[in-house]
Formats: structure tokens, sequence, C-alpha cells
């Protein structure tokens, strides 16, 4: 397997090379030495787990039991030790899903099976040798008494095809007979004789129909090249979104807990202005209802944020059970100025899907032409001279004989008098043409499409974070002047502004993750996102501070 992987390795690491902008040759995964379950894998009947009702255990829970210490018992398992968690910045996930990331894998080894197709068709298409050896014993009988040969034929071929149709070969055949039992002399017997030969299709069957396996296999490998590269990038943006969730959830939970303890400080000095009789006993009720919702809502943004990174562990590669800490954000991509007619420009030139649909169409196309090719009669000349060894000679070893040197020559005419399959092949290929290029066609459309919304986005996420920031603002000042009037504003009232300023904390956020999407969505769209080989974001020229610390 070492010899194998090292073709493979070449074919991919040339066809990444050919990509415009380069990729990465993705290492085979896999080991043949790998002790799989042997003494299993051939039973017919492997056993089930599944007990009856009977043999299953239940232990009802108590409702006095203290959930709040056992959901902070399930965050603190999640998260681990502070002190000792693994810290995970955003360049750490893209160089991750990159050596472990199951998605990226299983997009790697589809890049090395299409170069494993085109490797079996290049071999078919070289020289190929063969070896057959035959033995056989012979009885003939007569009144009784059987005359016995051994013999053993040895045929020895090489092969070759051509490029444009026909096939050439080469064979040494070796032939020893051995008379078991027999009345006359001469009971041992060996010939051999070389043979050339060749076959030569002239119309159907001839051309670069003859070709099309290997020139499909050779494009294959182009077209799974581009779609490796345009999956590392899309796996990128994918990995940056669950980063940017989690962080915003983290930053929820800030919000939150700061919501919280303010809340509780107004439930303070509430109650002790109920004490003191100058407030109404329902005005704590108030605020105090109002810290019992934040509790369950922290306690949901908890358990939505351990969810979310054993999810994102998960899409790492990573185990569940391993704790890991999300670092804070060194990573900012500047926002585009770009006009929407330059990104469907871009994206129509640099997309890479879009050049595999176009290349797809011109597949399409040309399986019309050999289609055609296959109504032509079959006109095939064909030859073959071989020189034997003398057959006087009982050894004849390898002294051949040219003076009984035999030929033969044949052209092969066959009339398309029964067409019919191949003419509805032919039809069926003309539809499938006009399929994929409406396909196609939709398909750029999309891309145009796309690429106008991807800008757009940009700026609408913007705008949305100047309001949203703009919105904070507002209602912080407003809950600041409440605080300070407090005696003159009923309780109501600031819970109702410490609702507002939260609601508007979180849109901020929610914005500014949007943002951060958007710009990323953009540079992907319209086919301008460019990954390191080491799986980071590579900054384009123009960008300042765009990838971070490493």
């Amino acid at each position: 397997m070492d010899a194998i992987d090292r073709r493979i390795d070449a074919v991919i690491g040339d066809t990444s090379q050919r990509l415009d902008g380069g990729t990465i040759p993705p290492a085979l995964t896999g080991n043949v030495d790998t002790d799989y379950d042997v003494a299993g894998q051939n039973v017919i009947d492997p056993s089930t787990t599944n007990p009856s009702a009977d043999n299953l255990d239940w232990q009802t829970a108590d409702e006095a039991r203290d959930v709040t210490s056992r959901l902070a018992e399930y965050a603190d398992a999640a998260l681990g030790d502070p002190d000792t968690v693994r810290v995970v910045t955003l360049n750490d996930a893209f160089r991750l899903v990159q050596i472990s990331g199951r998605e990226y894998l299983n997009v790697a080894e589809d890049y090395a099976l299409s170069a494993i197709r085109l490797l079996i068709e290049r071999h078919l298409w070289g020289p190929r040798l063969f070896n057959d050896t035959t033995g056989a014993i012979t009885g003939f009988g007569e009144d009784g008494r059987f005359d016995t040969t051994l013999s053993l034929i040895n045929n020895f071929r090489a092969t070759q095809r051509l490029p444009y149709g026909g096939e050439v070969e080469a064979r040494w055949i070796w032939r020893q007979t051995e008379a078991l039992r027999e009345q006359t002399t001469g009971r041992y017997r060996q010939s051999s004789e070389i043979i050339f030969g060749a076959n030569l299709p002239l119309l159907r069957g001839a051309g670069t129909v003859a070709r099309e396996d290997l020139i499909q296999a050779e494009r294959n490998i182009v077209y799974a090249s581009r779609t490796f590269e345009d999956r590392r990038r899309e796996l990128l943006v994918r990995i940056a979104e669950d980063y940017f969730d989690l962080l915003q959830t983290a930053t929820r939970i800030e919000n939150q807990t700061a919501q919280l303890e303010s809340l509780r400080t107004l439930e303070r000095s509430t109650q002790a202005r109920v004490d003191a009789g100058r407030l109404s006993e329902f005005q704590v009720g108030i605020v105090a209802n109002q810290v019992l919702s934040g509790e369950q809502t922290l306690a949901n943004l908890r358990e939505l944020y351990v969810l979310q990174l054993d999810r994102f562990k998960l899409r790492l590669g990573l185990s569940v059970s391993d704790p890991i800490a999300i670092a804070p954000l060194e990573f900012a991509v500047p926002e585009p100025e770009i006009t929407t007619e330059a990104a469907v420009a871009a994206a129509l030139d640099f997309r890479l899907d879009l050049q595999n649909e176009r290349d797809r169409l011109v597949d399409a196309r040309r399986a019309i032409n050999n289609a055609r090719n296959s109504l032509l009669p079959d006109l095939d000349i064909a030859g073959e001279v071989g020189v034997p060894t003398d057959d006087d000679d009982r050894e004849g070893g390898v002294l051949f004989d040219f003076d009984d040197t035999t030929y033969r020559a044949s052209v092969s005419l066959g009339l398309p008098l029964d067409r019919e399959i191949e003419r509805l092949q032919l039809r069926d290929r003309i539809i499938r043409f006009e399929r994929a290029r409406r396909d196609f066609e939709q398909f750029r459309d999309q891309v145009t499409l796309d690429s106008r919304a991807a800008v757009r986005s940009v700026d609408l996420a913007r705008f949305s974070l100047n309001l949203a920031e703009q919105q904070v603002e507002i209602n912080r000042r407003r809950l600041q002047e409440q605080q300070l009037k407090e005696d003159e504003v009923s309780q109501q009232e600031i819970v109702d502004s410490e609702n507002a300023l939260l609601d508007a904390q979180n849109s901020r956020d929610a914005a500014l993750t949007g943002l951060r999407n958007a710009v990323l969505n953009f540079l992907e769209t319209t086919g301008q996102l460019r990954v390191a080989p080491d799986g980071t974001f590579q900054p384009l020229p123009g960008m300042t501070d765009a990838a971070g610390q490493p």
C-alpha cells in the first residue's frame, strides 16, 4: 500500500498545483494494518442488546432535589477547570478541523477516490502484461487401452490500447506435451511461437470516443480538486459561524448575569423601602418575579452554551468528554467596499463550483458526439503475424523459424441495420444536454443573485449594528436616569428599562455576529475566500489585522 499511496499522493499533488491559486493536497487516511473485528466480521447473526422492560431499572427522582446545584455541576463538567482547560482560538479551530474534522476528512477522501479512479483508468491505457499457464491431462481410449498425455501451455502477452481506438498485442506461447503412456515413441515435445497482432476501428469506436473513460477521469480529478478547495472554504465559514455563535451566547450569558445582579440589587432596595413603609408590598413582588425569570433565562442560556460547545467539539473531531474553552475573538475581517456589479463579476470568474458546472456542460455536449459515433457502421481492420519454432523439432526451444512465418489480415464491415437503441441513446444524450444547459444557467443566475445579496447583506448588517449600538446607549441612559430618580418612578418602569437594555444588548451582539458572518459569506459567495495550507483564514491584499494572532 505504501507504493500505491505514493502514486495517489503524486496525482493529487500534481492536480492541486495546477489549480489556479493553489490548494493543498490532502493526506490519505486509513491504515491497512488496522486490527478490525476479524473474529466477528463473518458472523451472520450478530447479537443484539435489547432487554425486556422487566430487566430495566428506573429510579424516580425527588421533586425537591437541588436542581440548581445539579445544573451548575453539568456546566462545570462541560467547561472544565479554568486553570487547566484547553483554550481554543478561532485559528486553532480552523487548524483542528483539517486534522480531525470528519467533514474535512470525508471531502479529502472523495478527492483521493477520484485520484484512485484516474490511476485505474491510466493503467488500463498503459502497457499491460499477462501470463496464463494451463496444465491439462488428456486421455484417448481404444479397445480398453488409454493413451494419456500431459500438456502444459504458457501464454505470456503484452497489450497496449491505441489513442484513437483499437489495440496491439504481442504474445509468446510456449507449449509442452508429455505422453505418460502411449505406444509410439517421441513422448516429449516442446514448441513456442511469437505472435504480433493489432485490431483497429476506422468508423464506429474510432477517434477520441475511444478514450472517453480516460478523458472523463482526467477531468473528474480536476473537478475533485476544485470541490475539495471549495469545501475547505465552506468549512472555514461554517466553523467561524459556530465560533461566533458561541461567543454571542457567552455574551448573552454575561448580559443576563449583569442584569440579574442589577435586579437583585433593585430587589434588595425595594424590600428596604417596603419595610420602611415607603412602598406597597406588591412593588417588591414585581422585581422578585423578574429575578426569577432572569434566573430561568440564565439557566437556559448556560445549557444552550454547553450544547453548542459539545456540537462544536464534534465538528472539530474532538471528544465530547474533553472540556475546552473558547478564547476571546482575535479575528477581524474588514468590510468590503465593492459594487454589486463587481461582486457578480468576481463570482462568475472565481467560483470553483460554477467552473465545475460549466465544464460538466462541456461533458454533456461531448456525450452527444460520442453517441453519434455509435450510429456509424463497424469498419475494423485486423492483422496478425506469427513466428513459430520448427515443427519438425521435438524440442524447438526459442529457435524461431522465420521461414514458417504465418500472417493474417482482415477487414470487417458491419452495416448499421439495427441502431434503434443507439438512436434512442442519442436522443437521451441530447435531452440530458438541454437539461444540463438549463441547470447551468440556473446555477449561474443563482450565483449572480447570491453575490448581489451578499453585498447588500454586509451593508444591512452594518446598518443593523449601528442602530443596535444606538439603542443600547439610549436604553442605558434611560435606566441610569430612572435609577437616579428611583423615588419618582415605579418598580415596573425600572424593570421594563432593565429588560429593554438587555434586549438592546443582545440585539447589538446578534448584529455584530451577523456582520462577521456577512463578510465571510460575501468572500465565500464571490469566490474570494482563501484558506492557508494549515486551514486558517488567508487575508487578501488590502486587509489589515485580518487574521489576528495565529
